[in-house]
């Protein structure tokens, strides 16, 4: 089946954040929202056929993860990570963002030093700040258009720190973690006794050409210290049934975490979250194939546009997702000049960058190009305008 993602599908008005919040956020409502991390296109067929089909039982109660559910996570770790996750190895999590704050709070203690790299998805900062931890930020470095990691800055700051929260692939700009230097991450966090959650969900949003590779397999000292989550969500563009995996190999780490999440009830699914992540492992390789040759093509199309109409922009644009880090600090502007630019000239709303790790990204914002060609041209011609 050939898929279309050319397709305009009208979003506004469904409740969504990425269109229905804009007011809210952004203090108007007429902006082409290019922000929140979910794509403009359709849900795969097999997956609303699923829920449809489960609707077909008019009894929507409690409900648990079946078999099939379980063989189907287990199978796409192996099949796409080389990971070989024993049943009792996993847990369903409602969603990534709240396992991680299950794990500040099961696993760490108020003060507690938590380390992350910069730029970076912004709950990553408020998580630990918000739950009374001590945030520690190791920035990262742009070389070559990708983000690095400073291994010597990480190493004096994981001193600090009990655990790290590592964006692996990284987000923004999509850098892919490659096998050696994740092996130096591990091996820093095991010298210092720092433990590591490895955020992957946007694993499977490795664009051709690229490699993912997951956190826990680099070592043996990776899969002592590590706790990993990966989710269908941002994949297959279902993240409002918040259905997410976690992964975790250690049994002493596992009793704990586990036991918490299991003694408070609070990472249990709803029916759809199960039916739909299942129906996703099982039937989504030709959709997932077709839809990042699309994602692709649009990066292709984002560096040429950059490159003839705003060679002031200095990118990192994706390896792995959809979401390119642009900085725009070639125009001489303040960061209020440009916000104000691309609000109330461009009328497009993109992330700030400052949401992600400070004043050290002013002048830095974060593009979503998960989305129709067409409407990732209208935003790039807006703010080409704008910024002349």
């Amino acid at each position: 089946m050939t898929y279309n993602f050319d397709e305009i599908i009208p979003r506004k008005g469904t409740c969504c954040v990425k269109h229905d919040a804009l007011e809210a956020f952004f203090g108007r409502d007429d902006l082409l929202p290019m922000w929140v991390a979910d794509m403009d296109f359709r849900s795969p067929d097999f997956v609303m056929e699923a829920i449809r089909e489960r609707c077909q039982h008019e009894v929507l109660g409690y409900a648990v993860p079946s078999d099939g559910y379980w063989e189907a996570v287990r199978n796409w770790l192996r099949g796409h990570y080389r990971v070989e996750a024993q049943r009792e190895e996993l847990h369903f999590i409602p969603g990534i963002v709240a396992g991680i704050a299950f794990v500040l709070q099961a696993m760490t203690k108020p003060g507690d030093g938590i380390l992350v790299t910069t730029p970076v998805y912004p709950p990553f900062l408020d998580l630990p700040s918000n739950s009374a931890r001590q945030l520690v930020a190791s920035p990262l470095h742009v070389v070559d258009g990708r983000f690095k990691i400073d291994f010597d800055d990480l190493e004096w700051r994981a001193r600090q720190c009990s655990w790290m929260i590592l964006s692996n692939p990284h987000n923004p700009g999509g850098t892919v973690w490659g096998e050696e230097t994740l092996r130096q991450v591990a091996e820093i966090c095991y010298r210092n006794n720092v433990s590591v959650i490895s955020d992957e969900i946007h694993a499977d949003l490795t664009l051709p050409g690229h490699h993912h590779v997951s956190f826990s397999t680099v070592s043996d000292h990776a899969r002592d210290i590590s706790i990993t989550f990966i989710a269908p969500s941002k994949t297959f563009n279902i993240a409002g049934l918040s259905s997410s995996v976690c992964y975790c190999p250690n049994e002493s780490l596992r009793k704990r975490f586990y036991g918490y999440l299991d003694g408070y009830e609070i990472a249990n699914g709803n029916i759809f979250a199960y039916v739909g992540a299942e129906a996703a492992f099982r039937h989504g390789e030709d959709w997932l194939r077709q839809m990042l040759q699309y994602v692709q093509r649009n990066v292709g199309f984002l560096h040429q546009y950059l490159a003839e109409q705003m060679p002031y922009v200095q990118a990192v644009l994706p390896q792995a997702s959809y979401l390119p880090w642009l900085d725009f600090n070639g125009l001489g502007l303040t960061h209020e000049e440009l916000k104000d630019r691309l609000l109330n000239h461009a009328r497009v709303a993109l992330n700030d960058g400052t949401t992600f790790g400070g004043k050290a990204y002013q002048g830095c914002f974060r593009l979503n190009i998960g989305t129709p060609r067409a409407t990732l041209k209208e935003a790039l011609e807006r703010i080409a305008a704008a910024m002349r």
